[in-house]
């Protein structure tokens, strides 16, 4: 399983889906990590946390942990 924390910098890949539960799924999906959008890792901070992405146009940072409960496909 590849989750959106394991992609490296400057790679894209889809959502496959969300292994969150309840208030974190929804807050997930509310930042439009939903299955099938295509996101692509813009940077990473130093300590590595936040990672930076791009989803549906817009800039998005998101916590490494919150990151572990979306899985994706790389391409």
């Amino acid at each position: 399983m590849t989750t959106l924390r394991d992609i490296p910098v400057r790679s894209s890949c889809t959502v496959k889906a969300l292994t969150g539960t309840g208030a974190v799924k929804r807050r997930i999906m509310d930042m439009g990590l939903t299955k099938g959008a295509k996101v692509k890792v813009v940077k990473v901070a130093p300590l590595g946390d936040p990672i930076q992405v791009n989803v549906r146009g817009y800039e998005l940072s998101i916590r490494k942990d919150e990151a572990d409960k979306v899985e994706v496909d790389p391409e």
